[in-house]
């Protein structure tokens, strides 16, 4: 019998993730999920939807998301890497996905972003 990781064990592992990211990574502002494990209607298949916010960075997004992405994590990850002023841009350009966004979103990042 095929079985999927339980959502607790996936959020963990991601929380731990994130956690490290934050200790190690002086330029990660907040890090958070969304999507279909946000909602609570994630099933088998259902990948972790991570967004990670940096202060900022000269790195190419592409780059970025090859340098963010949680491999210990038991499922597939799609990851999105914002400056803080491109997550700024979002909100101005798209305002209705923005507020999915925001309404969406689970923090993984428990701290107080730097100042």
């Amino acid at each position: 019998m095929f079985k999927w990781p339980r959502r607790d064990a996936v959020v963990g592992a991601a929380e731990k993730w994130a956690a490290a990211l934050v200790e190690r990574d002086a330029a990660v502002v907040r890090v958070g999920y969304i999507g279909s494990y946000a909602r609570g209607d994630w099933g088998v298949g259902s990948d972790l939807d991570v967004i990670v916010i940096l202060s900022d960075t000269s790195t190419p997004p592409l780059e970025r998301q090859r340098h963010y992405y949680p491999d210990d994590l038991p499922v597939h990850a799609d990851v999105w890497v914002y400056t803080q002023l491109e997550w700024n841009r979002v909100a101005d350009d798209s305002p209705g996905l923005f507020h999915r966004l925001c309404k969406e979103w689970r923090d993984l990042s428990a701290h107080e972003p730097r100042a």
